[in-house]
């Protein structure tokens, strides 16, 4: 085991536990650490935003950054519970695939599905992971990103489908007609033969944390069937939207 990295650990669990800013000599008695190691530890914390120093005592202090992180990881877990009503509701209206998604980096991870009824229909799998650009649930979520997630993407942008390349620039345009709209397409991107509309789901932080889409065979879903499937689905991620704390005020980045 990382050594440093356990002592860091225990270094937070310290001033989680404190109600008040601590100093380098009380931290160290208490975790049996030398001062210059705690220091070291304090230093590469505050670099990284997760502890703040006071100038005036020289005590430290947690920032507010360990708990916008972990505000992540409640809305996706409140997500999946609070959206399955709302996918079960929009399976019914649509007869199609419903899939619930989240935003890793620059893939969607779907975390919960609902299958059409129907013999033909579009086949994914909770767990499974598509680039982000190509996939209609991705861009509603990308549509809302910083631009410094965007830059991840790299200059090499390609649909999973045929390997066409995608510019940056027609990219950008793209997201911004999402935010207009309030919907994403996915026409054949991933695979030809599967077509998709999804709508950004936002949480309490007012961020797109999450989408949901409906997607089904390309000659079932043509662009005019997606258009029109799209008012349900924007409406259905409002509401999973709103259940979760969504104000109204989105990030439009």
């Amino acid at each position: 085991m990382d050594k440093a990295f356990i002592k860091g650990i225990r270094l937070i669990e310290a001033l989680a536990n404190s109600e008040k800013p601590r100093g380098i000599t009380e931290l160290s008695e208490e975790l049996v650490l030398t001062k210059s190691n705690v220091h070291r530890l304090l230093q590469t914390l505050s670099t990284l935003g997760y502890v703040l120093k006071d100038t005036a005592t020289g005590q430290y202090a947690l920032s507010l950054k360990l708990w916008e992180v972990g505000s992540h990881v409640v809305s996706r877990l409140d997500v999946k519970r609070v959206a399955l009503p709302h996918l079960k509701t929009l399976a019914e209206l649509t007869k199609e695939t419903v899939n619930l998604s989240i935003l890793i980096q620059t893939e969607v991870v779907y975390i919960e599905k609902i299958d059409s009824p129907q013999p033909v229909r579009a086949n994914s799998r909770v767990g499974g992971r598509a680039p982000a650009h190509c996939s209609s649930t991705g861009k509603a979520m990308l549509a809302y990103q910083p631009a410094a997630l965007l830059d991840k993407l790299g200059k090499s942008i390609y649909r999973l489908s045929d390997n066409k390349a995608i510019s940056r620039r027609s990219l950008d345009l793209e997201l911004s007609k999402i935010r207009q709209l309030g919907y994403a397409l996915n026409q054949g991107e991933i695979t030809k033969s599967i077509a998709g509309v999804g709508a950004p789901i936002f949480g309490s932080n007012n961020q797109a944390i999450a989408a949901v889409g409906v997607a089904g065979p390309a000659e079932r879903m043509r662009k005019n069937v997606l258009i029109k499937l799209a008012p349900i689905v924007i409406k259905a991620a409002l509401a999973i939207s709103k259940e979760l704390g969504y104000s109204g005020l989105t990030n439009k980045a």
